[in-house]
């Protein structure tokens, strides 16, 4: 059976940055660790006044198209992930296709174009969709283009500000795939929640603390249902886990409950407990309380073990490098976290060939995925393109002001005509508004 997974990926990061304890924290009367140690975040992305997700999509997607020297009529698909769409009927991909068309001599009249939305995990979800589409040899040997895009904009005052973010990931779908293979197994956990949710609103309603609840209820779900057709997963056996990122600090929660499920009946299990006992077994308590503040307890005690602090910082640590640095990306941010674990072992120089990468996904209202993925040949070369570090550096860093400026600029229900803070150059633009209310964009040499 041919190998069909991921070909190739870009990143496009919004052009602004705001410094959270540099700049965030002070306006907010806060100790600036909260933000770097508690949520785990050092600067947030955020999309100039010439920016947003249709932009993002269509740079990210050109120059991956570029580096690979495709031309239109080598993609048959284009599905775009967003929960960030500003038309309830015409897809983003339709946006993105015609800006492409702008600088190629082709068009995309031929390609299925799609929109999917299920919070963030759609992102995924097209990436399946994309798969399924090649298995199943409806692709004419045509590859498919999946775009996950978003500006992740909270109210302002809302307690999710801080994690704001915005930028787009383009990833190539093929047979014989130069990054990573994708596994026939997946996993999932699903069930209808209110943890976060966007009733024809453009800002999101929170409850943080359920969020966080049935983040880890899914994840659990899922790694229990990806097991119950691929076998047990051992620790050792995952060389990078990324996971859903919407702050660091929500995926150490949740890779430590995914390390004590892998490890449990185990020999790590057996040397962990001359340290700290073995795991607590519900049938050992007479109530459920009882049970989990057992668990509690081993949990605490787990976090300090050499053993576990040595899997975390090489199996996790990695994948939150980039997403540090620009905040929460929705749909993208499973995505980034993947190229920030292999960006991380090239430096390394990691030989990974082969390896298997375990990917958790997530998206409020709710659903997990867990699928497998195998390091391809061409790993290095793929990821060495990427050009993250340069536009994160070259990011315009924001005064308050600033901030508070180009959040008005995209909030929906503002008009508001604010002077870009950067210059655009080689990259699609927004343009100004068509006859019908449309959103009209260019390419800017």
């Amino acid at each position: 059976m041919t190998a069909v997974g991921i070909d190739a990926v870009e990143i496009w990061t919004g052009n602004l940055k705001l410094d959270l304890p540099g700049t965030f924290a002070p306006q907010k009367g806060e100790d600036p660790e909260k933000y770097t140690k508690g949520l785990g975040l050092n600067a947030s992305s955020f999309p100039d006044s010439y920016e947003d997700i249709v932009t993002m999509a269509a740079n990210a997607a050109h120059r991956l198209m570029e580096r690979k020297g495709l031309e239109p009529d080598d993609i048959g698909r284009i599905d775009v992930a967003t929960e960030s769409a500003f038309d309830n009927s015409k897809p983003v991909s339709t946006y993105v296709a015609g800006c492409l068309e702008q600088v190629y001599d082709g068009d995309f009249h031929h390609a299925n174009k799609g929109e999917r939305k299920f919070a963030c995990i759609a992102g995924t979800q097209s990436l399946d969709d994309a798969y399924n589409w090649i298995r199943a040899g409806r692709n004419r040997g045509r590859a498919a283009l999946v775009i996950a895009t978003d500006t992740a904009l909270y109210a302002r005052g809302d307690a999710g500000e801080a994690t704001q973010g915005a930028g787009a990931v383009a990833m190539l779908i093929d047979e014989d795939p130069n990054l990573v293979e994708l596994s026939t197994e997946q996993g999932y956990g699903s069930a209808d929640e209110t943890d976060f949710l966007k009733p024809n609103q453009q800002f999101p309603s929170v409850d943080g603390k359920r969020s966080v609840q049935v983040y880890l209820a899914r994840m659990r779900e899922a790694l229990e249902d990806f097991e119950s057709v691929a076998g047990d997963v051992h620790p050792d056996d995952v060389v990078f886990a990324p996971f859903h990122t919407p702050f660091p600090g929500m995926v150490r929660k949740a890779a430590m409950l995914a390390y004590r499920h892998v490890t449990r009946d185990t020999a790590v299990e057996d040397e962990l407990a001359e340290e700290i006992g073995r795991q607590p077994r519900a049938e050992a308590f007479d109530d459920d309380e009882a049970f989990r503040e057992a668990v509690r307890e081993y949990m605490d005690g787990l976090k300090r073990t050499e053993r576990y602090q040595e899997w975390y910082a090489e199996t996790i640590d990695p994948t939150l490098t980039i997403s540090r640095e620009v905040g929460n990306w929705y749909t993208g941010s499973v995505h980034v976290a993947r190229a920030s674990a292999l960006k991380y072992a090239l430096e390394e120089g990691r030989d990974l060939v082969g390896e298997t990468i375990l990917v958790g996904s997530y998206g409020s209202g709710a659903q997990a995925e867990i699928h497998a993925e195998t390091i391809r040949e061409g790993w290095e070369e793929e990821i060495g393109a990427l050009n993250v570090d340069e536009q994160l550096e070259d990011r315009y860093e924001m005064s308050w002001e600033d901030y508070e400026e180009i959040h008005d600029v995209h909030n929906h229900e503002m008009d508001v005509d604010v002077q870009e803070f950067t210059t655009p150059e080689s990259e699609f633009v927004f343009d100004g508004w068509g006859r019908m209310g449309e959103r009209k964009y260019r390419y800017v040499e």
